[in-house]
């Protein structure tokens, strides 16, 4: 998640239908998120007395497999407090007096509901709330043991880069390091949250942030994955290229898409960006992204012909003369 910078992320593209399990991860990975929410509910639920959630009968339901989020919590704190405080003004009061908010601008949110339950996340669930739970420990999932899970499923284990100012981002050459050496090989960046800012003053901190994060991918041949994850009200569905405070990171974005539409085509041939094939035969990640944006350059967004087949012995090169043909 890119609201935790530096100790979670994202695996990028890659995954096959069905996950090939590595011992004890796939469940202890649901195991340990569950175990969190759980924890998380408990202490929301002595903040917010007497709007109070039951866990199995409230939030799982909520969810298509089981496996709840910090977002779901909030969809049934939402519901909860609507079904004890039908009154929209006594539910208004509820939660001012809980969340410290102005009754006005609750009664306003409460006709936006993913908005209001934002809202609610913001204040009870991250940092300074009562629910929040620092990413570390315990918690959650060990690095290493997700970015093998991700590794055996052809995915791209995938830091994620938040905004430069928290903690944990002060020192991005040994956080950078320590993720490579953990087997993270691209970077994910929201670059709307570093330019699209109102105060003139903190847009310009966050966009000179933007630009260094930019420039140390580069130099570690990290691709750079850019957009949102549209898991949020209001993020956009594709960045704005065109804001001068994007210019550095149009060429490099744009490696970086080539690059991951090309490993999602050929990972299922073996030929994947992580795959056995590719360590065989490149030598370094400068090669490796040449390589893959060439190839995704050449690539049509149908993908391969299934003629192409499965050669887990050919060249880079004649991928390559392949695709040019």
């Amino acid at each position: 998640s890119p609201g935790e910078p530096g100790v979670s992320y994202h695996m990028a593209a890659g995954f096959t239908q069905s996950a090939v399990p590595v011992p004890g991860v796939l469940p202890e990975l649901k195991a340990t998120a569950q175990r969190r929410n759980r924890g998380v509910t408990d202490r929301v639920n002595a903040f917010l007395k007497p709007v109070v959630l039951d866990y199995d009968r409230d939030v799982l339901p909520l969810t298509p497999g089981g496996n709840a989020t910090e977002r779901h919590l909030c969809i049934a704190y939402d519901l909860k407090a609507a079904e004890m405080y039908p009154d929209e003004e006594a539910r208004a009061a509820f939660w001012s007096g809980k969340l410290n908010a102005d009754p006005a601008a609750i009664r306003k949110m409460l006709t936006d509901a993913p908005a209001f339950q934002g809202f609610i996340r913001s204040k009870l669930m991250k940092s300074g709330g009562p629910g929040y739970v620092k990413a570390e420990g315990p918690d959650f999932p060990n690095l290493e043991a997700f970015n093998a899970f991700g590794l055996a499923n052809g995915a791209i284990p995938t830091q994620t880069w938040l905004d430069g100012t928290s903690p944990g981002e002060r020192d991005m050459d040994e956080l950078m390091g320590l993720m490579m050496d953990a087997g993270v090989a691209a970077i994910n960046i929201i670059p709307d949250r570093n330019w699209n800012i109102k105060d003139p003053q903190t847009r310009a901190t966050k966009v000179a942030f933007l630009h260094d994060i930019i420039r140390r991918a580069i130099d570690k041949d990290l691709p750079i994955i850019v957009g949102t994850e549209l898991n949020a009200h209001g993020q956009r569905y594709v960045d704005d290229f065109a804001a001068p405070e994007m210019a550095p990171l149009v060429e490099p974005a744009w490696d970086g898409a080539l690059i991951l539409h090309a490993h999602t085509v050929l990972e299922p041939r073996g030929l994947g960006y992580t795959s056995p094939w590719a360590t065989s035969n490149f030598a370094t990640a400068k090669e490796k992204n040449l390589f893959y944006r060439k190839a995704g350059k050449l690539l049509p967004p149908s993908g391969l012909s299934d003629a192409a087949g499965s050669q887990s012995k050919v060249s880079p090169a004649e991928i390559i003369e392949l695709l040019q043909t």
